[in-house]
């Protein structure tokens, strides 16, 4: 029984730490303007959960319950470093906020888009921004971080560590910035909603159900944004971008395999998703202000058609890649550019613009040798193709995705 009981509440506390671990971590750094320290105590709040829990049985609210095991851990910190004249009366302060608003509402209030800004801030490392709201709002961990990244969990471990000292030394505040503000911060939180929809969607056939859960708190991070700031392009154009994806979900795994767009059923699509991505793609248009989310989001519009008309979208596909390059060059563009071009029966102007990517940058993903091996068996190079196909598969964590390079390899030959 006692086994039972220890599992049951490890059970419970993973549950509110995947539903509710942004939510309440946000809820602290908000009140104490110190991140790092908010998520100690969170951290200690859940070891708190697993010794508690088992005896006396989950609690009725386990957030309120979490919620005050870390500001207790705050508290107590704030008392050994002699600083109650000034942290600890804002932590009881806090406290009392939140147990009151614990007790309102079965559901706690969400700070995250909140947060999401605040750690846009200027004054933090351009380069730090992204990765610390995956980290601190949305709950990746370093090392899920760096691989999105292409650099190392011990480097990436680094900077978030110094951006949370940074944030505590300069002062940032903790509040909703102005409206000027938030949209030049926007476009860094679009980045991370868009990384964690990216996370999530990766860890879809993989045993990571954390992750995976990823890509509804993204498109409903997106949501709070757009009703924040209904006429900024950018943020329908994520939308758009995601629930496109969001749509042929169901297609792109049957029986644990994995399906390659071109080769989807689309009455698996969810036709209401893809039409709500539609109308966020429009609204985007109308904006008039063309940004890179609204360009992707269009791609995944054109190749909707093409399945789901008979299209041929090739040469429109290969357009909106050349304006995306002119817009936001990035590795990811570059490659699709050159999946575009074979597609379209270029593949030597193909393999020229894939060879435009930095080397040290392509070394490390994937998506650059999947694509390389189609462009070079387009070309009858099959030997460098296995080559390429070889580094992919290398290249892959997700076994659907692994099988299906291999398979493709066999069909090649």
């Amino acid at each position: 029984m006692a086994a039972d009981a220890d599992k049951s509440a490890r059970a419970a506390a993973e549950a509110v730490a995947r539903a509710s671990y942004g939510r309440l971590l946000a809820w602290l750094a908000s009140r104490t303007s110190d991140v790092a320290a908010a998520e100690d105590a969170l951290a200690e709040a859940f070891r708190a959960a697993l010794e508690s829990w088992p005896q006396r049985g989950a609690p009725h609210n386990p957030e309120a319950w979490l919620l005050t095991a870390a500001r207790r851990k705050l508290i107590d910190v704030a008392r050994r470093r002699k600083t109650r004249s000034g942290a600890e009366p804002n932590l009881l302060l806090a406290a009392k906020e939140a147990e009151a608003a614990a007790r309102e509402s079965p559901v706690f209030p969400d700070e995250r888009l909140k947060l999401l800004f605040i750690c846009a801030h200027p004054a933090i490392d351009k380069a730090v921004r992204t990765p610390l709201m995956l980290q601190t709002v949305l709950g990746l961990d370093a090392a899920h971080i760096a691989s999105a990244f292409l650099t190392s969990p011990a480097a990436m471990s680094g900077r978030l560590v110094r951006a949370k000292r940074k944030i505590k030394a300069a002062g940032i505040p903790f509040e909703t910035p102005a409206l000027p503000d938030l949209s030049a911060r926007l476009s860094a939180v679009l980045d991370a909603i868009y990384a964690a929809y990216g996370a999530g969607w990766d860890a879809a056939g993989a045993d990571e159900v954390c992750v995976a859960d990823l890509t509804q708190e993204a498109i409903y991070l997106a949501d709070l944004a757009a009703a924040l700031l209904p006429g900024e392009p950018e943020i329908w154009g994520l939308l758009s971008l995601m629930k496109h994806a969001e749509g042929r979900k169901e297609a792109r795994r049957v029986n644990g395999a994995y399906v390659p767009l071109e080769a989807q059923d689309t009455t698996r699509w969810d036709r209401e998703m893809i039409a709500a991505a539609e109308t966020a793609l429009a609204r985007a248009w109308g904006c008039r202000n063309t940004g890179r989310y609204q360009l992707e989001a269009a791609i995944q519009s054109a190749h909707a058609a093409s399945k789901l008309y008979g299209r041929d979208v090739s040469g429109d596909v290969a357009a909106l890649y050349e304006s995306l390059l002119d817009l936001a060059p990035s590795v990811g563009a570059h490659v699709g550019y050159a999946a575009a071009l074979t597609a379209a029966g270029k593949a030597q102007d193909a393999l020229r613009a894939l060879e435009r990517i930095d080397e040290k940058t392509a070394k490390r993903y994937q998506p650059y040798w999947a694509v390389r091996a189609k462009i070079l068996d387009a070309l009858g190079r099959l030997d460098e193709a296995a080559t390429a196909r070889e580094r992919a598969v290398g290249l892959t964590q997700d076994p659907a995705v692994r099988a299906f390079l291999r398979a493709s390899a066999s069909s090649a030959d």
